[in-house]
């Protein structure tokens, strides 16, 4: 969405990055790019101005004179404009004291508000509450059907006792749902009204007749992020009309400019609480201004991405495997697949990687990685037998041949995808052992240790007089030859039972021999 004026910014500030101190005519000159690429993302014009505004005033400060890199701080400035008129912080829905809660959704026709009234829902459920889907858009054909058929995806159900497509009061079903959301005990109803085409009196009147039927406690006004400066000319016509407590924005993930978002939170005044980024009823989140700005500053958004990563990933294989890391067993392409389908719930590997810093650099290399490559893999993988998974050194020719027939690939990438498993593996081994894993010692490290200290009590005095003394001072129960203080499994500590340390001062005296 933001990719236009993400690059636009990004250029603007990698000029600045060059020069020790900025002087006016270096800041009228960022101000003026700055404006012209906002403008062209489609974002309305008192927005510009403002933002402008603001920025001139805080970078000819003292906060960018005495900066030691006047760069970065105009970066931060800006950053922190973009947060504000994103809205500043984020804003959650308010459940009522008294369930049910109810948030009645509204727009205009083709904005998105069935299936966002699907994800919401889903949503919902995920953080423990039991939402019910309700059907009062009666006059688009087909709605009620299609809200039944997103409910059932959801796992959530949906109270429609009209037909619809034109049959029923929309009213009457939603003054009802309520009466129906308290004998089934739902703590939360959520209001799929009609939309129109444009913005028309008897729209209007309805929504707010609904609006009074049921006193909603959160009333979000959905708008499609695509439309561009419309978007704005018709929040503000709802906001005058029936008022509204937030906003949704729907299809973040196309390719229109994104003015709609940068503006309608300045025009309206209301908060932006969700984005709807695809259209899965997964792709759905709270909306965070500080992590949209970064985005658009290509400063990643990392939070998000630990955040789904969470949801995603089971903390009992995830353990499982660091163990098994730590324990040095081998990384098995049994492994690997589980780690990569555990990536792949993620969702587009583009989107990942299009959340850590910097990768609007390389946007156009992203934008080439296939989804459908995962999927081949796995395919390879799930074609070998459970020996050839544990141990791919046995793949041979003829193993190769059959793997490739069965995944549908060729036997080229059936030896690529070996090869590289040699590499992961390998770089594994490393990780576990030389590198060490945060917070566990490294085997590596700990095989050196020992080293050390075998060749330290190796080391045996001329004097026979010091070597008497040095076997005096050895403590009690500790076996003859070790160097007191070395931690368990370097030497010291317990040892096996039956376990005899063999005398070093005899092997030494032999070898001379």
């Amino acid at each position: 969405m933001f990719e236009t004026l993400s690059d636009r910014l990004t250029t603007v500030f990698s000029s600045l990055r060059s020069k020790g101190r900025l002087s006016e005519a270096d800041i009228n000159a960022t101000a003026r790019e700055i404006r012209v690429a906002l403008l062209e993302a489609d974002v309305a014009l008192p927005v510009v101005k403002d933002f402008i505004a603001r920025i001139r005033e805080r970078a000819a400060g003292a906060e960018v004179s005495q900066a030691l890199n006047p760069a970065q701080q105009v970066v931060k400035i800006v950053n922190e404009e973009l947060i504000t008129v994103l809205g500043g912080e984020t804003r959650e829905i308010r459940f009522a004291k008294n369930p049910p809660t109810v948030i009645m959704l509204a727009g205009l026709q083709g904005a998105g508000k069935t299936t966002l009234a699907g994800k919401l829902a889903r949503w919902l459920k995920a953080a423990d509450h039991t939402p019910l889907l309700v059907a009062a858009d009666l006059q688009r054909p087909n709605a009620v059907q299609q809200l039944q058929v997103v409910g059932e995806r959801a796992g959530v159900p949906v109270f429609a006792p009209e037909p619809g497509s034109g049959v029923g009061d929309p009213v009457d079903v939603a003054r009802r749902s309520i009466e129906h959301a308290n004998r089934a005990l739902h703590d939360v109803v959520v209001i799929d009204t009609a939309g129109r085409l444009g913005i028309d009196a008897e729209m209007m009147q309805q929504a707010v007749d609904i609006r009074d039927a049921v006193s909603p406690d959160e009333v979000l006004f959905v708008v499609d992020a695509m439309v561009g400066q419309d978007a704005v000319n018709t929040a503000q016509a709802f906001m005058d009309g029936v008022g509204f407590d937030g906003v949704v924005l729907t299809k973040l993930d196309g390719d229109a400019r994104g003015g709609a978002a940068l503006s309608v939170r300045h025009i309206t005044g209301r908060p932006i609480m969700f984005a709807s980024t695809g259209e899965k009823l997964e792709d759905f989140s709270v909306f965070h201004p500080d992590r949209m700005a970064g985005r658009i500053l290509d400063m990643g958004d990392v939070l998000t991405l630990i955040e789904q990563a969470e949801q995603a990933f089971d903390a009992e294989q995830a353990q499982r495997m660091s163990t098994k890391f730590v324990s040095g067993e081998d990384f098995t392409l049994e492994d690997f697949l589980e780690q990569m389908m555990m990536i792949r719930k993620l969702g587009p590997i583009g989107n990942l990687l299009g959340m850590m810093p910097g990768m609007g650099q390389v946007r156009d290399q992203i934008s080439q990685i296939d989804d459908k490559d995962l999927d081949r893999v796995a395919a390879i993988i799930r074609s070998m037998t459970p020996e050839e998974r544990s141990n791919p050194k046995i793949i041979n020719g003829s193993r190769r041949a059959r793997i490739a027939r069965g995944s549908g690939v060729g036997v080229g990438e059936v030896s690529s995808l070996v090869t590289r498993f040699f590499d992961a593996q390998k770089m594994v081994r490393q990780m576990a052992g030389g590198m060490g894993l945060p917070g566990t010692p490294g085997r590596r490290k700990a095989k050196q240790a020992a080293k050390a200290a075998k060749k330290k009590g190796k080391q045996r005095s001329g004097d026979p007089r010091k070597r008497a003394a040095g076997r005096a001072e050895t403590p009690a129960g500790a076996p003859d030859g070790v160097p007191p203080g070395l931690p368990p499994g370097l030497g010291g500590g317990q040892l096996p039972p039956g376990f005899q340390m063999p005398d070093l001062g005899k092997l030494q005296g032999r070898k001379k021999k």
